[in-house]
């Protein structure tokens, strides 16, 4: 049985040529990048010049560009950083009900240590309005984190207009864009934002490499202590490899981004007319939305999603419920109640496709096919 895999919003494979310059790394730069010996220095100028592809994906400075193990510790650092480091000018944090758990466990956190954070709601479609965050704003506000692109349903936030909005406020303006980094354009200064989080395993790089970019002038206090890498904002040696690989993983991505996008595109419609074909009810979440072009969130009523999940795993279809951080309890995604409420029949009904590198039409189409011949014999 031939497998297709369709849930690259939880993880992606690596890009063959990611996995070559990973190896490439190894073999050739085991240097401490902290070492003034030449092998120190070898290792130094790869992630020097990683620093610098990466920074150009954004429109950034390469000393804007900090390394971590992930987009978990990029949020951590983001907010456990704001928060400390803004501590004397205000106790006041702005979110969204649809965060990631790296974002909402972190405000959560914060909230036990005095900190108050509103948590503002969105609509049907996922998304919040410019004039719920102008509302919540307060003198004492010191940090905004709203996400990009939601990794549920792929919804977008107005993150451009909201930076517009904090222009002139004290607030730190942080966004997590580990769903939408190398999936949609993103440039900082257009954005207005003043903290990004991204992931490379989202992007066919390799797992357990990540970084924040931190504008320059604004002050996060660490989470790490020891040595005085990444300009002392985050301790550690660095994973050399990893971070070259992270790199040719960007430059990939950056090249090959738009024509992805028309590819997505061509999967969900071609989802659409093949359910539409088989006859099955169906219906998209956060259908009005401006979404991710990869991630594609439907609704199968009458259906059980771990009936759902279990036979489509079973016929070789690699899908989600939702954040891969939760999958495996199966609880109702907390995205999908923030946006129809916690009794709505569709956080027991609703599948994430998620498209990415190794699919293609004949695999979509099959993928299609199957899940509709599932939903036809469980719907109740």
């Amino acid at each position: 049985m031939q497998t297709i895999y369709m849930d690259h919003a939880a993880t992606t494979p690596v890009h063959p040529e990611v996995r070559s310059t990973y190896i490439e790394a190894m073999d050739k730069v085991f240097g401490n990048p902290s070492s003034i010996h030449q092998y120190g220095r070898l290792a130094r100028k790869w992630i020097d010049d990683a620093r610098k592809e990466i920074a150009l994906s954004l429109q950034a400075e390469p000393n804007e560009i900090i390394f971590t193990s992930g987009g978990t510790e990029a949020d951590n650092i983001a907010i456990f950083g704001t928060a400390n480091a803004m501590k004397e000018k205000g106790n006041h944090i702005i979110t969204t009900t649809i965060e990631h758990h790296a974002v909402l466990h972190a405000c959560q956190e914060l909230e036990k240590t005095g900190f108050q954070v509103t948590y503002l709601p969105v609509n049907e479609d996922g998304v919040i309005a410019v004039e719920q965050v102008k509302d919540a704003l307060t003198e004492n506000t010191i940090l905004v984190t709203i996400m990009y692109g939601n990794n549920e349903v792929g919804s977008i936030q107005p993150i451009q207009e909201i930076g517009e909005l904090l222009k002139g406020h004290q607030a730190i303006f942080h966004t997590d864009a580990v769903q939408a980094y190398g999936i949609a354009p993103l440039d900082v200064q257009e954005l207005q934002v003043d903290l990004l989080s991204a992931s490379a395993h989202k992007l066919n790089g390799p797992k357990g490499i990540g970084f924040l970019y931190q504008r320059k002038g604004i002050t996060t206090h660490p989470l790490l202590f020891g040595g005085e890498q990444e300009r002392k904002r985050r301790a550690g040696t660095e994973n050399v490899p990893a971070i070259a690989a992270f790199a040719k993983a960007v430059h990939i991505a950056q090249v090959d981004m738009e024509n992805n996008q028309k590819t997505y595109e061509r999967y969900k419609q071609l989802i659409q007319a093949v359910f539409t074909e088989e006859g099955i009810q169906f219906e998209l979440n956060a259908q009005r939305a401006h979404r991710l072009p990869h991630i594609f969130n439907i609704s199968f009523p009458g259906t059980d999603i771990e009936s759902l999940l279990v036979n489509m795993d079973m016929a070789g279809i690699a899908v989600s419920s939702g954040s891969a951080c939760t999958a495996g309890s199966l609880e109702p995604s907390h995205v999908l109640s923030a946006m129809y409420g916690n009794k709505s029949s569709k956080l027991r009904n609703s599948v994430r496709f998620s498209f990415g590198l190794g699919l293609d039409e004949d695999m979509v189409r099959r993928a299609a096919t199957t899940t509709a011949t599932i939903v036809k014999r469980l719907v109740k």
